[in-house]
């Protein structure tokens, strides 16, 4: 019986090693396929509410810097406050953003671009952490030529692991300013808190990694959470939001689980950061006072 336990034990303990040393190899591991299965869930077109009434959207196609052919929403603002790239969550498509969409045109003056990454809506492709990166990149560029502006001008909003996208590009590219809602500090940290009795975070060959890249971003950050979300502890957002070095705000909604729309006080806040960012062409206000307040919600 003690030889058999012994056994077992070993055992568990190849296959772990085994499976640990898969996380080294990225999108070459064999977990790969099961990661991306679980992580991005697209909806393919014509899933979705394609011909959409609350808001007039054009058809934005463009490519990736590795060809991959993608689409997006894009919807047009006479005197824009600012310019937007509005990326979306790990499920669905560009249509669930319809509404998102319109409120940031209309109530908040913003032209906007929402983008479908590769394998979502009518993109091409399937989708994979460098992919969808590129993605982000090409979808930026193709709004900075159709506004005329550089493309650190364009400020990069984000919801869940769009946000992680979007903090990916910020801090590699810089931007104008940088919105952030119910962001994770990185994939092993959310199956971490999903699956607490597994060492799953140690597995895995995907990473988005918010938290070590959100520390090299100066510029403006606005990020929000829900102090009851749980797909992504609000922890997570709070800790994001501590290692950014910019100025900065955090908003807290009390009792804000992951999917609940945003509140009134949520898009005041919105609109006080969007008059705050500074001027095109200077994307960095790097003597600007930090503003480190975290509000809480009523």
């Amino acid at each position: 019986m003690e030889a058999r336990r012994s056994a077992w034990w070993l055992g568990c303990c190849v296959v772990f090693a085994v499976l640990h040393g898969c996380a080294t190899l990225g999108d070459w591991s064999p977990l790969a396929p099961t990661e991306r299965k679980s992580i991005f869930q697209p909806a393919k077109y014509p899933a979705g509410e394609w011909e959409q009434t609350s808001v007039l959207t054009q058809d934005a196609y463009f490519s990736a810097a590795d060809g991959v052919r993608l689409h997006g929403w894009y919807v047009r603002h006479e005197a824009p406050v600012a310019h937007a790239l509005l990326l979306h969550g790990n499920g669905g498509n560009v249509t669930l953003m319809a509404e998102s969409l319109r409120s940031l045109n209309r109530r908040h003056n913003l032209s906007v671009l929402a983008l479908d990454y590769r394998g979502y809506g009518r993109s091409e492709g399937r989708p994979t952490e460098a992919g969808v990166m590129l993605d982000a990149r090409a979808a930026r560029k193709w709004l900075a030529e159709k506004e005329g502006i550089a493309e650190t001008d364009v400020v990069l909003m984000g919801y869940s692991l769009g946000g992680a996208v979007a903090i990916d590009l910020a801090a590699a590219d810089n931007c104008r300013g940088l919105v952030v809602s119910s962001t994770f500090t990185s994939l092993p940290d959310v199956a971490q808190h999903q699956l607490p009795w597994l060492p799953i975070g140690s597995l895995m060959s995907m990473q988005m990694n918010s938290l070590d890249k959100i520390k090299t971003y100066r510029g403006p950050l606005l990020l929000s959470h829900g102090d009851a979300d749980q797909v992504i502890p609000y922890a997570q957002g709070l800790a994001l939001f501590e290692a950014a070095p910019g100025p900065k705000r955090m908003i807290t909604i009390p009792g804000g689980n992951h999917n609940d729309p945003q509140p009134e006080q949520y898009r005041q806040a919105l609109d006080e950061f969007l008059g705050t960012l500074p001027p095109l062409g200077k994307s960095f206000p790097r003597t600007a006072a930090l503003d480190v307040s975290v509000t809480p919600l009523p």
